[in-house]
C-alpha cells in the first residue's frame, strides 16, 4: 500500500439490504475504497430513500439523510424475484468478498439466500447478517425497526425517563447507526480471520444485542440481581436545570465537595452553602428534591450565555449547555476531529456530511460522492459482468431489473 492507497481498494461488496442498520456497514467500508453494489428493488428501491421526504421528518431541499448513508455506492436494480436475477446475483456472489444482507430471515430462506444457502459459491465469502433479535430463537423470524429493538426490547427506553413520565421513543436512526459500527466491526474481524485461515465465515450481530449493550450498565445489574431502589433519589447527576432563555444546563461534571462549594459561592447560594442538609455528599443524595428546586430556582434567573460566562470562564466549572442541532450544526469540534466532512462530489448539495466514528491512524477515507439513483449503475454493471447491450434491454423489457 502507498500513503495513497484506500486499505479497501479491491474489496467487493454486496449490499442486499434496505434502510439503515445493515447498508451503512457497507458504507463505512466504501468510505476506505471497497467496491459497494446496492442491490435494490426495480421502481421504489430501498425504502429508507423516502424517509427524509415523509411529513414527520425536517424538510431541505436534497434528500440529507440518502445522501448520508448511501453516499459511495453504485446500484443495481434486480427483481429477485425472477429466476433471471438470482442468476445475477449468484454470479456476483461467487466473485464478491462480503454480502451483507439485512432482508428478514423468512424472506432469505424463501429466496434461498441463507449463508448455508449461498456460502458453496465462494468459500472466501465473508456473509455478514443484520438481523432484529438474533440468528436463533421464537423471535428470530420476527421484523422490527430499531425504535423497537434497540431502543425497546434492550430496557433503554423504559429506564431512559424520570419517574412518572410515560417512556419516550428515540430518535429514529439512533440505535441503527450504532449498530452498523458493530456490523462493520464484525465484518473486518472475519476479514481477519479469512486472512489467517483462508476461509470465509459469517459475521453478524443484532439491534437486540446492541441496544442490550448500550443499556449494559445497569441491564448488568439487572443480571446481578442488584437492587434498584438505591438509584430513586440520584437526582444530583440526572437534573437539568432551565434558564431565562428556556435553554437548559447540565451540571454531571462538577464533582466532589471542593467544586461543588465553587458552584454554590459563584452562583451566591450562600444559603444552600449553609444548609446542613446539603453539607455532604450523603446529606445532598439524602435531600436530592430539594437541593434540585433551589438551584433550579437560581438558575432560571440568568440566561445561558450569563451562567456559562460567570460558571466556565470566570470559575473553570464543568458546566455544558444543553446541546441543539443548531448548535452541533456550529460546533468547531466536529470538523477539526473530522466528526464532518465537506463532500467531494458537489451534486451532493449539503456543505458538511457526518462521517463514522471509526479512525485508525493512516487509513484514509475518501469524501462523499453522490448517492446513487436507484438503478443507476444497472447496465454499467451489468456490462462488467460480460453482459451485451440487447441482453441488457431484455432484462429491463422482462422486469428482471
Amino acid at each position: 500500500m502507498t500513503d495513497e492507497s484506500l486499505i479497501f481498494e479491491g474489496l467487493k461488496v454486496l449490499d442486499v439490504g434496505s434502510w439503515i442498520a445493515g447498508p451503512v456497514a457497507a458504507t463505512m467500508l466504501a468510505d476506505r475504497g471497497a467496491e459497494v453494489i446496492k442491490v435494490e428493488e426495480p421502481v421504489n428501491g430501498d425504502g429508507y430513500r423516502q424517509y427524509a421526504l415523509l411529513p414527520f421528518t425536517p424538510t431541505a431541499d436534497v434528500n440529507y439523510t440518502w445522501a448520508m448513508d448511501a453516499r459511495n455506492k453504485r446500484s443495481l436494480s434486480l427483481n429477485l424475484k425472477t429466476e433471471a436475477a438470482m442468476d445475477i446475483l449468484k454470479r456476483l456472489i461467487s466473485e464478491c468478498d462480503i454480502y451483507l444482507s439485512n432482508q428478514p430471515l423468512p424472506l432469505r430462506a424463501l429466496l434461498k439466500l441463507n449463508y448455508e444457502d449461498i456460502k458453496h459459491l465462494n468459500p472466501r465469502m465473508i456473509y455478514a447478517s443484520l438481523t432484529p433479535y438474533g440468528e436463533v430463537g421464537p423471535d428470530s423470524n420476527n421484523e422490527a425497526f430499531d425504535l423497537v429493538a434497540y431502543w425497546n426490547r434492550s430496557g433503554l427506553m423504559n429506564h431512559m425517563r424520570p419517574a412518572n413520565i410515560e417512556p419516550v421513543q428515540a430518535l429514529a436512526g439512533m440505535g441503527d447507526h450504532p449498530t452498523a459500527v458493530a456490523m462493520y466491526a464484525s465484518i473486518v474481524t472475519a476479514l481477519l480471520q479469512r486472512e489467517r485461515t483462508g476461509k470465509g465465515s459469517m459475521a453478524y450481530t443484532s439491534l437486540l444485542a446492541n441496544g442490550l449493550w448500550s443499556a449494559s450498565c445497569f441491564g448488568q445489574a439487572q443480571f446481578a440481581n442488584a437492587d434498584f431502589s438505591t438509584v430513586a433519589n440520584q437526582r444530583l447527576t440526572s437534573a437539568l436545570y432551565q434558564t431565562k432563555d428556556e435553554r437548559w444546563l447540565q451540571l454531571n461534571m462538577v464533582r466532589g465537595e471542593d467544586q461543588f462549594d465553587q458552584l454554590l459561592i459563584a452562583i451566591e447560594a450562600f444559603e444552600i452553602l449553609g444548609d446542613d442538609r446539603f453539607t455532604t455528599l450523603e446529606a445532598r443524595m439524602a435531600h436530592a428534591e430539594e437541593l434540585t428546586e433551589s438551584l433550579r430556582a437560581i438558575f432560571i434567573t440568568r440566561t445561558s450565555d450569563e451562567w456559562l460566562s460567570l460558571l466556565r470562564e470566570e470559575n473553570a466549572l464543568p458546566i455544558e449547555r444543553v446541546a441543539n442541532f443548531e448548535d452541533v450544526q456550529h460546533d468547531p469540534h466536529l470538523p477539526l476531529n473530522k466528526m464532518i466532512s465537506p463532500p467531494i462530489d458537489d451534486e451532493v448539495g449539503i456543505d458538511f456530511i457526518i462521517n463514522d466514528p471509526v479512525n485508525v491512524e493512516g487509513v484514509r477515507k475518501i469524501g462523499a460522492k453522490k448517492a446513487p439513483a436507484n438503478g443507476e449503475h444497472s447496465h454499467e454493471v451489468l456490462t462488467e459482468m460480460g453482459f451485451s447491450d440487447a441482453e441488457i434491454k431484455s432484462f429491463k423489457a422482462n422486469g428482471v431489473i
